[in-house]
């Protein structure tokens, strides 16, 4: 078993000795059994979910792998430059 023992300036516990380790070899937690209490990893049934239906307003549901052009990314670059161009031509400066 490790000793204790702490810093008198900082307070900070130092452990000395042998420290015990998991088969993973992670330092347990203080209190935990070796046996403890293992996380159910059975697989999730998959459910239907209505709040995601393929009609969502805005959104199209497109194969994987699908790109879009780059150049409608340059034409919307385009036009909305154009226009606030355009209505900065109703403010005087």
């Amino acid at each position: 078993m490790s000793t204790a023992s702490s810093d008198p300036r900082t307070g900070q516990l130092s452990l000395t000795g042998h420290l015990p380790v998991t088969p993973t070899g992670q330092i347990p937690i203080v209190g935990q059994t070796a046996g403890g209490v293992r996380p159910v990893t059975a697989q999730v049934p998959v459910v239907d979910d209505p709040a995601r239906r393929p009609d969502v307003l805005l959104r199209r549901r497109m194969p994987p792998g699908h790109e879009i052009n780059a150049w409608w990314m340059i034409g919307a670059f385009v036009a909305v430059s154009l226009s606030v161009i355009g209505l900065m031509t109703f403010f005087p400066a």
